[in-house]
């Protein structure tokens, strides 16, 4: 389409006829991509230009200008108009006039516009002191007016880059840097700012400002195809929205989707971490590049020339056979031969890592290149090195980011292609499936001396997710992958089997005890049954932690910890073969016991309130994850003499006063002294939802009129939701409510998973009443927005439940759930 053509079509006498060629675009035209968004700006330009033509009435001297992404041409339906309209200073009053009658059409048509009216000298002094403008102005692209004029800028504003670059550009990475530590990392976001996140549009303008500079280049392998791929994607996020938003957000994800003809929402997200991908690891190669030209350039000429007869001394330190160091990288050595050579990768790979540096970009692309494929199984020293990577600590992950960058991994591990940019969606998990492994790896590194076997431990960290990548229990599937990338890495039956089951039950731990009645000697009978032996469990109790800690903060805490240690030193004694103490052989504590003898001699509940900064003292063998006492909100004691009713009543009361439950235990207490009778005691962490805590007296009044039903929970409830409606997001799953086989033989465990929310406890507290069964103890575990609860009931006569009675409460919970 020519300009003519363009102009034609765009009407210039005014906004109208382009804002119908505009609308006729969006709605009829290409798909998003690079043609939509040509077509858009060459409609624009024509639109713009007429309205100059109209208005300049033969002023000379000024001109309009383009800049930012508009002067690169990428115009995405809803962007703003990046404009600058250039003069020589000789006429304030006709640019004035002119600016108007440019400025005013835009606003008319409700499009977003972004202007300025300089002088070419004023224009320069305004980039000298904002970077950003700056990189606005490299993009500069003459629309109308005094081509001269544009032109003799753009040379300034270049020359100007070129000249301050070595000042411009540590303060360009700083920039870049702040803005991912504040958005966060485009390639694990589940809602990512397609613009500002890190490894985004922003960073991808900022590596063609560094190319402009002349001082260093960014990988351009790829880089293209990265930019224009979100490019695409925020082209169909404003079709979808008809907004100008940069953030995916859940909820358009879908709609997006399938704008690009992409099969569902996680295969656009897997697209959107792809490319984000590419140009993170081109920033870090681009960035180290710089870094290393500003060094060699602060070294005094005359000093290299003095060095070497005029040329600079390289230095290479020596890293491992094949591998050396050179400006702050892990390179090859110019013996290497990667040809004859398999083992080279992961030897480099862990050279680098253990020595805490990049892994030159060119060194992973002559690998990649070159190497000859390993031969199966692996030999000792290919197994040494995967290790001895993986046991680097936190460098691991930038080297292995460089060996993703050029498909070494899933070239040693086809495997990892399955879980390679996978997105989790769930709030807990912090990264992608894939990152999220290596982080557990890194996290397990830090156990290496608590183990016997730091290798399997590292290896099991590297695979127990990677299950995730096939439909089904990831955890089944994964036990299946990790015998046959055992096999392959080669370790032999034994460790193999021991990586099976690792991976197999590596959520085993933390499952059950956070979901279980420890107290029960079937629970820790069940564990031992599957990890088998004590190195086992002393394996899977690390990886537990590693893994929790590399999902994020909700997923691991100081009594998660306690709880997971409790479990281990049970289960360890029956693998040690000592019988598991019979749940009526539990002591209390001296203070439920003097709680539970309050509540029975006044025959109504008894409060105890307390700040709970570090695991009780009984579990002070469990494992330190913190530099200090972690908070774990407060922990609330109560104990009431046993009654129907307990768990609704206590639950509800806690709701009404805004308290979230974090976690919650009950069980019932035999009296001290051969006393007749029982007292039922609620442990519970809370946290208020805002402001402080209320006052236990206060608790206790509420919770009094509960008991005696007169205190309307339900009805309070629903006045409160009435009042104050929740802001409806993504609709959640639905809840779902099973019965776990053969949990404990002296109580049938119903498992609830559902959507944390004020007053949940208390509705499936009331339901399983009216069900007519009887609480035993209860499990109560808040992941991010998933209650993971499990109860364990009984009928009335204290046994469990037959399987059809069993299953029924289950559909009867659940229904009540749904409603």
């Amino acid at each position: 389409m020519t300009r003519t053509d363009v102009t034609a079509q765009a009407d210039d006498s005014g906004p109208g006829g382009y804002a119908a060629a505009r609308l006729r675009l969006l709605t009829e035209g290409a798909r998003s991509g690079p043609r939509l968004r040509g077509e858009l700006a060459e409609l624009t330009d024509g639109w713009l230009a007429a309205l100059f033509d109209a208005g300049a009435e033969g002023h000379v001297g000024v001109s309009l200008v383009a800049v930012g992404g508009y002067g690169r041409g990428e115009l995405s339906p809803r962007s703003d108009l990046d404009l600058l309209l250039l003069h020589d200073g000789g006429d304030d009053k006709a640019v004035a006039a002119l600016a108007d009658r440019l400025w005013y059409p835009v606003w008319d048509l409700g499009l977003d516009l972004d202007h300025s009216v300089r002088t070419p000298q004023q224009a320069r002094r305004t980039a000298g002191e904002d970077l950003k403008a700056h990189l606005g102005l490299l993009d500069a692209r003459h629309l109308a007016g005094d081509r001269a004029l544009t032109a003799s800028l753009r040379t300034a504003v270049l020359a100007d880059w070129r000249n301050q670059a070595p000042r411009r550009l540590p303060a360009l990475r700083e920039l870049c840097a702040e803005r991912a530590e504040r958005q966060g990392e485009l390639q694990y976001l589940l809602e990512p700012d397609l613009k500002e996140a890190g490894g985004g549009l922003r960073d991808a303008t900022a590596l063609r400002a560094v190319a402009a500079s002349w001082l260093a280049d960014a990988p351009r392998e790829g880089l293209t195809d990265a930019r224009r791929r979100l490019l695409d994607v925020r082209d169909a996020l404003h079709l979808a929205t008809g907004r100008a938003t940069d953030r995916l957000a859940l909820q358009e994800q879908d709609q997006v989707a399938a704008g690009l003809g992409l099969l569902d929402a996680d295969t656009l997200l897997r697209q959107v971490y792809e490319a984000a991908r590419v140009i993170s690891y081109a920033g870090d190669v681009t960035w180290r590049e710089v870094g290393r030209v500003l060094r060699s350039r602060s070294v005094r000429p005359r000093l290299r020339a003095m060095m070497n007869g005029g040329k600079p001394v390289t230095e290479r330190s020596p890293l491992a056979e094949g591998v050396v160091e050179q400006d702050g990288e892990a390179v090859l050595a110019r013996t290497a031969r990667p040809e004859r050579d398999p083992v080279l990768p992961l030897r480099a790979a862990a050279a680098a890592a253990q020595a805490g540096l990049p892994l030159s970009r060119h060194a992973v692309r002559r690998l990649a290149a070159t190497a000859r494929p390993l031969p199966e199984p692996w030999p000792a020293e290919a197994r040494e090195q995967l290790v001895t990577l993986l046991g680097s600590g936190r460098p691991t992950v930038q080297v292995w980011e460089a060996l993703e960058a050029e498909g070494l991994v899933t070239r040693l591990l086809p495997d990892w292609e399955r879980v390679r940019c996978r997105p989790q969606r769930n709030a807990v998990h912090l990264w992608t499936v894939d990152r999220h492994l290596i982080e557990t790896a890194v996290r397990a590194a830090g156990f290496a001396r608590r183990v016997h076997r730091p290798d399997l431990l590292l290896v099991a960290a590297l695979l127990h997710d990677i299950g995730k990548g096939w439909p089904g229990d990831h955890s089944v599937a994964g036990e299946t992958i990790a015998r046959d990338v055992a096999a392959r890495v080669g370790f032999d039956h034994a460790d193999t089997t021991v990586l099976a089951t690792l991976v197999r039950h590596h959520l085993l731990l933390v499952e059950t005890a956070t979901r279980r009645d420890l107290d029960d000697p079937a629970t820790v009978r069940a564990v031992a049954e599957a990890v088998g032996t004590e190195h086992t469990l002393e394996l899977l109790h690390a990886l537990t932690e590693a893994d929790a800690l590399a999902t994020g903060p909700a997923a691991w805490s100081s009594w998660r910890g306690s709880l997971v240690a409790d479990l281990v030193k049970r289960v360890a004694g029956v693998l040690a073969g000592e019988p598991p103490p019979e749940a009526e052989s539990a002591a209390p504590t001296a203070e439920h016991e003097r709680l539970a003898v309050e509540a029975f001699r006044t025959g109504g509940p008894v409060l105890a309130l307390r700040a709970q900064t570090e695991p009780p003292a009984e579990s002070a063998t469990a494992p330190s994850t913190a530099a200090g006492p972690e908070p774990l909100g407060v922990e609330l004691l109560i104990a009431v003499p046993d009654q129907a009713g307990v768990l609704p009543a206590v639950a509800g009361v806690l709701a009404l006063h805004r308290l979230t439950v974090r976690a919650a235990e009950l069980r019932s207490l035999p009296l001290p002294d051969g006393v007749d009778g029982s007292v039922l005691l609620l442990d519970w962490r809370v946290a208020a939802q805002y402001g402080s805590l209320p006052q236990a007296a206060r608790l206790r009044a509420d919770l009094v009129r509960a008991l005696d039903g007169t205190l309307d929970i339900a009805g309070r409830l629903a006045e409160r939701d009435a009042a104050h409606p929740r802001r409806r997001g993504v609709e959640p799953p639905p809840p779902r409510v099973t019965v776990a086989p053969a949990a404990s033989r002296l109580a049938t465990v119903i498992e609830v998973r559902a959507q944390d929310a004020p007053g949940l406890l208390f509705r499936i507290g009331r339901a399983l009443e009216a069900a007519g069964v009887r609480v035993r103890s209860a499990h109560v575990s808040t992941l991010g927005a998933n209650a993971v609860d499990a109860f364990y009931v009984t009928r009335g006569e204290g046994v469990p439940l037959p399987g059809e009675e069993a299953a029924s409460v289950a559909r009867e919970l659940e229904e009540s759930l749904r409603g």
